[in-house]
């Protein structure tokens, strides 16, 4: 069995990537800034990076931040994977990173350039949004009487569990380069999505659709960020929020 690295091991995305690939029988060593195995700031690195990097095989890079750092991280990571000679670096974008210009998605497609140019072995993975982040967001914006929504704008939400297993399953075979997006099972308007999950809450508010501005918001409101040809997932929003209610 392989031994893998998975940073950001103990964040939404990088849990169930863990838990996945150990249930796998694999050796999986955990690395976050805060967590109780290899706990490490990727913007620094250093000695403690390269132990935990030590007779690793493939490293699965799930650490991230919209709150910016990405590309830093990224940098002393490769040069990190390079002198332990890891043959395998899988990382995890998101669809539209080179379509929408908005910053969290500009430093994810930097990112995606850094490892294909790394030299080492790679395989990257482009998702649409989480169930989780998507609920986090209009739970936000319900906190008023009126709930504002962009209008115009839809999404393509996926359980993260499915991606979790597809990023086990591509971390435990040879490295494919760019493999095919990874998106939900519906294509919905941000109101849709904001009236189930009122429902859910047992809430009521005022949906109101409000236009905005720039080209990030064009973007969007075109649909770069879905990927309607990969609608793989299964579970749908309304089966998320059902079984967090529950």
């Amino acid at each position: 069995m392989a031994t893998i690295l998975v940073t950001g091991g103990t964040g939404t995305l990088g849990r169930p990537v863990v838990e996945r690939l150990r249930a796998d029988g694999h050796e999986v060593r955990v690395l976050s800034r805060r967590g109780p195995e290899h706990p490490v700031d990727l913007s620094v690195g250093g000695p403690a990076l390269d132990t935990a990097l030590a007779g690793v095989d493939t490293v699965v890079h799930c650490a991230s931040s919209p709150r910016g750092g990405d590309e830093k991280a990224a940098r002393v990571l490769i040069e990190a994977v390079r002198r332990a000679g890891v043959g395998h670096l899988v990382f995890i974008s998101i669809v539209g990173v080179d379509r929408v210009p908005f910053g969290y998605y500009r430093a994810k497609f930097a990112v995606e350039r850094l490892v294909e140019e790394s030299g080492v072995g790679w395989t990257t993975l482009r998702a649409t949004q989480f169930h989780d982040l998507v609920a986090q967001v209009l739970g936000a914006l319900s906190k008023s009487p009126v709930m504002p929504v962009p209008s115009g704008v839809s999404d393509q939400p996926i359980e993260v569990a499915e991606v979790a297993v597809r990023l086990a399953e591509l971390a435990t075979g040879e490295p494919q380069g760019r493999v095919p997006d990874m998106g939900g099972p519906e294509i919905r308007t941000f109101d849709s999505l904001a009236r189930s999950y009122l429902r859910s809450r047992g809430k009521r508010r005022l949906v109101v659709r409000v236009p905005l501005w720039g080209a990030a918001y064009r973007a969007f409101r075109a649909g770069a960020h879905l990927t309607p040809e990969h609608g793989v997932g299964k579970g749908t929003f309304e089966e998320y929020l059902s079984e967090r209610a529950g």
